[in-house]
């Protein structure tokens, strides 16, 4: 069959299933772009033929159409990807960011960058970066530290070992992320006889690995001896669709457990053994109950530095850990009793090994008694408002941001008030989206929802930028649910192209805007050491610094620009309203709230190590370099 090598890809992609638990399903559903010069009529040409059923889609930036694709696949539990490809250069670099967040990730993503001519003339073509010492390097070479398979095209058959090969890594579920295959654009267009049978339907079988019975057996005994057991669900709990089963597990031996960004919603929120988020954002309950606990057993877990708290989370000295995870690599982390297993299969072997010893933790009312702690804090921040006594929860280092703040906005709405308002507003019904800065430390903390992947936090690579393109990708995942991205005004700044490709695809979504003027997450790790509030306030140049008058911004014109119904509120009541109001309304919403500054939540018995700076200038700064050090020698070294 005589093709273009990228009419080969387009054929191929067409023909990519997947079988889970025995369904089967079509892979890719399509292919986003921004054509360029160096695809346009290669990738192109092939896209616009008419005999493939794949979906072609227009975005806007290319990281930005990276970001929906990752939702998408994330939403879709790794089981349905768009691959997305972009012209050589600046088109090409401007999805390393994506590359890099979906293989933090472990989701699937597939890129076509295009690249520079493989015969080299002409040489340099447009856009192409040269270097003297090494004529084979392009753009593309960027791509090799943040992804899972890369590849480049020289010879149009190539593509045949390429393609099977990121399919490989894409269906993985111990490796995926990230697969690029860099397309030389004169190679686009050369043709190869092609055997039929590459293009033949493919099943790739995305199998559940069978645990080991020694390493269950073992993992039983410990568990036995553990008086105080403690379980954290990661993301893996949520693609294995596993939550209800390790829920079912849990409260059989009543083990407590606090989730990750990733594996909240995986198990309702209403479960007797929920602590909520747990780590650097987490809750009192979880981290609390944390401190006291003889066994650590995380299921689907990278244990990230906020999921431990850099390691110091876990106080008693002789606690033990487990980990159940696809990846080997992630099992053995904190010297853990490794089960290298899929979490359903394993939890369902644990737990007939657990019955035959009879098993049951010894806490009495410990978790009862520290869950009811955490709700009247969760009430008094739900009550959180602004008036006579008026206080921010985290003390701002120059008092005039917060007073400048609501001179200028009028905006008197707390962000913990919002953020439960919205919780209530939703109920189980909706999904929300978020990621980098505090709002999802917030979230992590306070939202709860019973509603199977209503949560959907980009953490892993705290990307700032990935929540309006999130909301599109999530909402092409799960037509029927409501989508609500929950995004700070610094990371609406950074990437709000997609907003066009919503309008575009005819997807009503609704985009929160938490408007405090500045990187008020960033803001608060300057000034708890001793830094001084420099460059994270939104302030107009005074002398050296960014340090004038503060820089307000009206975000509810930019999505009416776009065809949004747009809605500014200042108060609580306003943003309820607005919140029913916005049901009724055909386009899709966007929302400026006007939060005040420091009205986040800081921490609860949790640490973060951070670099800090030895030497200072005065007492303050080295009594915090003092603290950072007493925290790296309370923590676990591994």
């Amino acid at each position: 069959m005589k093709l273009t090598m990228a009419q080969a890809i387009v054929k191929f992609l067409d023909n990519q299933y997947i079988k889970y638990d025995g369904e089967v399903s079509k892979f890719v559903d399509g292919i986003f772009t921004i054509f360029g010069h160096g695809m346009a009529v290669g990738l192109g040409q092939a896209l616009d033929q008419d005999d493939h059923n794949l979906n072609v889609y227009q975005g806007r930036s290319e990281q930005g159409m990276c970001h929906v694709a990752t939702a998408f696949a994330k939403q879709n539990n790794r089981r349905k990807i768009i691959a997305c490809s972009a012209s050589i250069g600046p088109g090409s670099a401007n999805m390393v960011t994506a590359a890099a967040t979906a293989t933090v990730n472990n989701i699937p993503l597939l890129l076509f960058p295009s690249d520079t001519f493989a015969s080299r003339q002409p040489d340099p073509v447009l856009q192409q970066v040269q270097q003297a010492y090494d004529l084979t390097i392009t753009t593309n070479d960027a791509f090799k530290p943040v992804s899972k398979y890369w590849d480049r095209i020289n010879r149009p058959e190539q593509v045949m070992t390429a393609l099977i090969n990121a399919m490989r890594v894409l269906t993985d579920p111990a490796d995926t992320g990230a697969c690029v295959i860099a397309m030389p654009q004169d190679v686009e267009g050369e043709a190869y006889d092609y055997p039929e049978y590459f293009f033949e339907k493919r099943i790739h079988k995305i199998q559940r690995r069978i645990p080991i019975q020694e390493d269950i057996e073992e993992a039983a005994e410990l568990i036995k001896k553990a008086k105080y057991p403690l379980a954290i669900i990661g993301g893996g709990v949520k693609y294995s669709e596993a939550g209800e089963r390790i829920d079912e597990f849990l409260n059989k031996y009543e083990i407590p457990f606090g989730e990750t960004q990733s594996g909240k919603s995986a198990i309702k929120s209403s479960s007797k053994m929920c602590l909520g988020g747990i780590g650097v954002t987490g809750t009192y309950a979880a981290n609390i109950l944390a401190k006291k606990a003889d066994l650590i057993i995380a299921i689907g877990s990278r244990l990230t530095d906020f999921t431990t708290s850099s390691k110091r989370l876990f106080k008693n000295k002789d606690a033990k850990f487990i980990t159940i995870n696809v990846d080997r690599f992630d099992a053995y982390k904190m010297d853990a009793h490794q089960i290298v297993a899929d979490a359903k299969l394993a939890i369902n072997a644990l737990d007939e090994q657990l019955d035959k010893l009879s098993y049951k933790s010894s806490y009495k009312d410990e978790i009862k008694e520290a869950k009811e702690k955490w709700d009247k804090e969760v009430l008094r921040l739900k009550n959180y408002t602004y008036g006579e006594n008026f206080e921010t929860i985290i003390k701002p280092q120059d008092p005039r941001t917060v007073n400048e703040f609501i001179e200028k906005t009028g905006g008197k709405i707390t962000q913990t008030s919002a953020i439960l308002a919205l919780n209530d507003f939703i109920k189980d019904k909706g999904i929300v989206i978020t990621a980098g800065g505090s709002l999802p430390s917030d979230l992590q903390r306070l939202w709860r929802t019973d509603k199977k992947d209503a949560y959907h936090a980009e953490y892993g690579y705290s990307c700032m930028g990935y929540e309006v393109a999130a909301a599109l990708g999530v909402k092409m995942a799960d037509e029927a649910s409501d989508v609500y991205a929950v995004v700070g005004d610094a990371s609406f700044q950074m990437l709000n192209s997609e907003l066009s490709t919503i309008i575009q695809e005819g997807k009503k979504v609704y985009i929160l805007v938490f408007d405090n003027s500045g990187f008020g997450c960033i803001n608060n790790l300057q000034m708890n050491h001793a830094v001084g509030s420099l460059a994270t306030e939104f302030r107009k140049r005074n002398g050296q610094r960014p340090d004038g008058g503060l820089l307000t911004a009206d975000y509810t014109k930019v999505g009416e620009a776009y065809g949004f119904k747009g809605y500014t509120v200042k108060t609580l009541d306003e943003f309820k309203k607005a919140l029913a109001d916005s049901k009724d309304v055909e386009e899709p919403v966007l929302i400026d709230l006007k939060v005040i500054p420091k009205t986040m939540i800081d921490g609860y018995e949790s640490w973060w190590n951070v670099g800090v700076a030895e030497v200072g200038k005065n007492e303050e700064q080295e009594k915090v370099y003092q603290e950072v050090v007493e925290g790296r020698n309370e923590a676990r070294k591994y």
